[in-house]
């Protein structure tokens, strides 16, 4: 039986994928039908190569997640987590701080769970203010 910590789990393993570095470790966590709602691009991304493509360019910010609020259901074999979380980026600025809303769906594969769809946006208090968001 899946519980919401299974779930919660599931964004640690993701964060743990952006620290490495590798753009292929953290497309691999999305289903091939996955749609990727990005932060910090305008562009969906709809296909695994679109998906390793943004994280190519985002993971040279050297990303690192936290979340400060998180809703999960469970719905058979899809599950949702949405909520607040920040990342910490390295930009030409220096150590950034982005606060953002969120939300991955999850579907089971097997024994496994793979997200279908991502959604992350910097709240509207980031998005107003000029320059970079500390």
């Amino acid at each position: 039986m899946t519980t919401e910590t299974t779930i919660a789990q599931l964004f640690d393993r993701w964060n743990a994928a952006l620290q490495t570095g590798d753009p292929k470790t953290v497309a691999a966590l999305y289903a091939p039908d996955a749609v990727l709602l990005p932060t910090v691009s305008n562009k969906v991304r709809r296909s695994p190569a679109e998906i390793e493509e943004y994280f190519t360019q985002f993971l040279k910010k050297r990303p690192h997640g936290t979340i400060h609020q998180q809703n999960i259901r469970i719905f058979g074999d899809l599950a949702i987590n949405s909520g607040v979380y920040d990342f910490d980026l390295t930009t030409e600025e220096g150590l950034v701080q982005v606060l953002c809303r969120y939300t991955f769906v999850y579907r089971a594969e097997g024994d496994d769970w793979r997200i279908i769809e991502h959604h992350s946006s910097m709240m509207p208090e980031y998005v107003d203010r000029p320059g970079p968001p500390k």
